[in-house]
């Protein structure tokens, strides 16, 4: 069985997500990685989340498919151009968050982001799917990319770690 992120760099060149922004993070850092090292990717490096988000809605806007990558804490910044942009100009804006917060976490400041990150994406009517298994993640990351893209509404896809921090199981 792949890695995890190998199946999502799979699904995103099904649906031809080639825009690629996000904000470092060791949890995230494979995926990285890969898109780096692949050619059929664009990839920015932005200052913060906000201005990820906004690259990723520019090119929605040019005719370019995106998401943007980031942390739990990075999510903290971006309820105002949630509301402001990527909700009121239906742009299918795909987020990839990994969890931080929850399973043992001991900074105090993830917690806190991560108790409110489901209920902010709620308030804004963003559906958000909890990606914690292998064997659904291929459904999961292309079902919640087809119907951002149907729909014109942003979505998150949150990594779980249950599914981030699993040992490889070989097929």
């Amino acid at each position: 069985m792949p890695y995890w992120y190998e199946t999502v760099i799979e699904v995103f060149k099904r649906n031809e997500i080639r825009l690629v922004t996000y904000v470092p993070d060791k949890v995230l850092a494979p995926l990285i990685k890969a898109i780096e090292a692949d050619d059929y990717f664009t990839s920015f490096i932005p200052a913060r989340e906000e201005e990820a988000l906004g690259i990723v809605c520019g090119g929605w806007m040019g005719g370019m498919r995106g998401i943007v990558l980031m942390q739990t804490s990075g999510f903290a910044t971006l309820a105002n151009v949630l509301a402001s942009l990527a909700v009121p100009y239906q742009i299918p804006l795909l987020m990839m968050i990994s969890e931080r917060g929850t399973l043992g976490e001991f900074n105090l400041g993830q917690a806190m982001v991560c108790r409110t990150m489901r209920p902010l994406l709620s308030s804004l009517g963003i559906e958000t799917y909890t990606l914690s298994r292998r064997d659904e993640l291929d459904f999961m990351v292309d079902r919640t990319i087809s119907q951002a893209l149907a729909t014109h509404a942003p979505a998150a896809l949150i990594l779980s770690p249950l599914l981030t921090h699993a040992r490889r199981q070989e097929a």
